[in-house]
């Protein structure tokens, strides 16, 4: 059995179900990774409470740990360049919303310092995060 070649001449066409493939496989790792790059680098156990959901908005998040670390939108901070930083990203936010996430066993006196910063740098609006309580019925 020879091969013999067609009058239809050379195939010149390219075969994209490979590289549809490649885009596909590569479309699901980025949904499942993605997640992954949304978990805050400062781990902090928030407060439980019952509360309203709050609003998506243009914020600004101050965090605090429990062994005192500090950190403005997940980039760790002294408290005093937190202080010296705070008025320019209030400045440059749209909403000007600060959300304090402070640890549940945070000394007090440090989520009250927060709140005075954000009140001295200008914020319109702040709030302190906490975890939705489970509601008994």
């Amino acid at each position: 059995m020879a091969i013999s070649s067609s009058s239809q001449g050379p195939i010149t066409g390219i075969n994209i179900t490979p590289l549809v493939d490649v885009c596909l496989v590569l479309v699901i790792i980025f949904m499942v990774t993605a997640p992954l790059f949304m978990q805050p680098s400062l781990p902090v156990e928030l407060p439980k409470a019952s509360t309203a959901k709050g609003k998506e908005t243009d914020n600004i998040t101050i965090t605090i740990t429990k062994d005192g670390q500090w950190a403005i939108n997940e980039k760790p901070m002294t408290p005093a360049e937190v202080e010296s930083a705070l008025p320019a990203r209030v400045e440059g936010s749209r909403d000007r919303y600060v959300i304090i996430r402070a640890d549940r066993v945070t000394p007090y006196a440090h989520a009250l310092e927060a709140l005075r910063m954000a009140r001295k740098a200008g914020a319109r609006d702040y709030a302190i995060a906490t975890e939705q309580k489970e509601r008994k019925r």
